[in-house]
């Protein structure tokens, strides 16, 4: 059984789990009204949709039996609902995994950013809120990490430990499994007869904050007289008509099947997204990455600072930074020697198989039938 929202519902369903579901805009109601500014607040928006999503699941669940619950990293309501179930939980961990005492640190360098007056404003929401939950659901929240990470017996981590920060202070409890590579249910048609014996340059910002006519434009101006054919994802929110006349070495689409485009790939200009950031290096692609949120400032640090590819800043980027930095990459044989070293790594770690594994040895450990 999965919970989700109604968007995903048809995808869900597909991969022939039950789906039920939460109410979305409530969910990020609650969740905005935390704050959106510094990440203190953002620890309370997941405490505020305690409210949403708990008494929604119960009321959901009422009179059915469940041996495990696996949650996402940042799901916020997860380790409540374990605890409220008392079931065994795992963490299903998208991003970059973190200790408590990694954690505590990044909020230590982040509160000296914040005003003394906010900060106290903060806190004392958080105190309200966790006071909250342990009246009314009867769980003792113990510290902002359990909120923002929501640790378990056993967290899945899709990627390695060589690319993982720190990845040898992480203990057993965590299994870096790498990326679940398989077929996609919805078939993107593209012609790869197109791009055969062609040096690639892919470039794409990803399925969100891919809404960047003036980028594609840039990138238009870097790449129109190179000898490289350059694949752009552009996704919905633009029409290629808004991007004027297309280089005759561009193949411009909204989506492309990025996995299997991958193996074709010389050099991938990217976001950084950690699926777009993985798939690269399960197939030795090095990256140019320019993060646009989230933890995607984090990733693209990470990415150079293993020496797999270079990190560009959005603002104020120029067509010929992009290009000569693409040219780097592509130019400098350090940066295809570490990628074909991650490359091995990712393909040995065993995607979703492994992940399988784990949990059903979780679970023949607890001794479920």
């Amino acid at each position: 059984m999965y919970f989700s929202i109604e968007t995903f519902r048809e995808r869900i369903e597909k991969t022939g789990a039950t789906v039920r579901t939460i109410d979305s805009e409530k969910f990020l109601k609650a969740f905005l009204s935390g704050g959106r500014n510094y990440i203190h607040e953002r620890v309370n928006g997941l405490l505020h949709t305690a409210n949403i999503v708990i008494p929604s699941i119960l009321e959901q669940i009422k009179g059915e039996h469940f041996d495990l619950i696996i949650h996402d990293s940042m799901f916020g309501c997860g380790r409540l609902l374990a605890q409220i179930l008392k079931l065994p939980a795992i963490n299903s961990c998208t991003s970059f995994a973190q200790t408590n005492a990694s954690f505590d640190n990044m909020l230590e360098q982040h509160s000296k950013n914040i005003p003394e007056e906010v900060m106290k404003q903060i806190n004392d929401e958080y105190q309200n809120l966790t006071l909250m939950v342990k009246e009314k659901y009867g769980v003792e929240i113990e510290s902002r990490y359990e909120v923002f990470f929501n640790p378990a017996p056993l967290t899945i981590v899709y990627t390695t430990r060589e690319f993982q920060p720190l990845g040898d202070t992480f203990d057993k409890t965590y299994k870096f499994v790498g990326p679940s590579i398989t077929s996609r249910i919805t078939q993107d048609h593209f012609d790869f007869s197109e791009i055969k014996e062609k040096r690639v340059i892919y470039i794409s910002l990803g399925t969100v904050f891919n809404r960047a006519t003036d980028f594609y434009k840039l990138c238009f101006e870097a790449f129109r007289d190179s000898d490289h054919t350059i694949v752009m994802s552009i996704g919905n929110q633009i029409k290629q008509a808004e991007l004027g006349e297309i280089p005759e070495n561009f193949i411009v689409k909204q989506y492309v099947p990025q996995t299997e485009l991958l193996k074709y790939t010389k050099l991938f200009i990217t976001h950084g997204g950690m699926n777009s950031t993985n798939e690269s290096f399960y197939y030795g692609v090095p990256l140019v990455v320019i993060p646009q949120s989230a933890d995607q400032p984090i990733i693209a640090e990470q990415v150079a600072k293993i020496g797999a590819g270079i990190q560009l800043q959005m603002k104020n980027l120029t067509a010929s930074q992009m290009r000569e930095a693409a040219e780097y990459v592509l130019d400098q044989s350090s940066y295809h020697k570490e990628v074909a070293n991650l490359k091995e790594a990712f393909q040995k770690t065993g995607g979703y198989q492994q992940a399988v594994n784990e949990i059903f040895q979780l679970k023949n450990s607890l001794n479920i039938i």
